[in-house]
């Protein structure tokens, strides 16, 4: 099929979104489909349009289906989407509505949708190839907590280097931050925070792979986000078998299951210090976690997802 694939998203953003985006494309070009992605529809013909965000793409969504209403349109929600916008905005309420199939990226996303609208929802999980970590071990000793995050209010993206102040003197724990402020106030919160914590190391931002890198070199991830979808960041750490620090959002409790140990409170910086605190210092809980995230890696297997891609599209498939 000839496929368009909106994401508001640019592919140079190094963001979850873009991530996601050329990800997508990947998997529906090895199914043997001819994409385009673009921000915008621009109104040109093809079989299939696939939308990136319910609200940011409604546009793109509402022109399409006045275009084309008989061809199908896939939007794939995500997490302020999901657990903001389709509560209060009338434009990603009727993206919803317009699309033939909506697509979440892990179980728990289906229940924020309306009872009738569910039917038409899969969930494909986001898969990450597995990057392993190099065989020595860093030099300084340091038990390093990486952070993937832009800084926004959503992420809540200081709060493992706040945790990380809490620490003793004893710690050897270290925050790597790698993501860019996006705005002037998280600018100024990031400044404050590297003057002020010598166990914080913002990396700035870097490239996919070099970020891929890091964090299969970490001890652990951190994810303390207020509001997601899913998260990019948190498959790739279960993808490397490096274990994972979360809020307890569901977002992140549809991917890593109800039962597992390692949540912590949204923004409760006490909470999240005295189990950074246990993991560095409890080999037996650390491998607890760890082998958690083991059991999980089929959800993030490429292979899973390339499947789920498939059986998507031979549903929406002419005839």
């Amino acid at each position: 099929m000839r496929i368009k694939l909106i994401t508001p998203a640019l592919a140079s953003a190094r963001n979850g979104n873009s991530i996601t985006a050329i990800r997508c494309a990947r998997i529906l070009q090895q199914l043997g489909h001819r994409v385009v992605m673009e921000q915008t529809y621009d109104g040109k013909g093809c079989d299939l349009m696939i939308a990136l965000h319910a609200l940011r793409s409604h546009e793109s969504i509402r022109l399409f289906k006045e275009m084309h209403p008989d061809l199908p349109l896939v939007v794939a929600l995500t997490g302020t989407d999901l657990y903001r916008d389709i509560r209060i905005n009338p434009d990603a309420q009727r993206s919803l509505e317009l699309a033939t199939r909506l697509i979440v990226l892990q179980p728990m996303g289906i229940v924020e949708l309306p009872k009738h609208l569910r039917a038409k929802t899969r969930v494909i999980y986001q898969s990450a190839e597995r990057v392993r970590r190099r065989s020595t071990p860093a030099k300084d000793g340091c038990f390093n907590v990486c952070v993937i995050s832009h800084l926004r209010p959503e992420k809540d993206p200081l709060r493992t280097a706040m945790a990380a102040r809490e620490l003793p003197d004893s710690s050897r724990l270290r925050v790597l931050h790698i993501g860019r402020p996006l705005s002037k106030e998280m600018d100024r919160r990031l400044r404050a925070e590297i003057a002020r914590n010598p166990r914080f190391r913002w990396l700035g931002e870097l490239p996919h792979w070099k970020t891929r890198r890091i964090l299969a070199d970490s001890q652990l991830l951190s994810v303390t986000s207020r509001m997601e979808g899913s998260s990019n960041a948190l498959c790739e750490a279960i993808a490397s078998s490096v274990p994972v620090v979360a809020s307890k959002i569901p977002g992140l409790v549809g991917t890593l299951g109800k039962k597992y140990p390692g949540y912590f409170p949204v923004g409760e910086t006490r909470e999240l210090a005295r189990l950074l605190q246990r993991i560095e210092s409890n080999p037996k809980f650390y491998r607890r976690l760890k082998a958690h995230c083991a059991r999980l890696s089929p959800l993030v297997d490429p292979k899973r997802e390339i499947t789920a891609w498939k059986k998507l599209l031979n549903e929406l498939a002419p005839g």
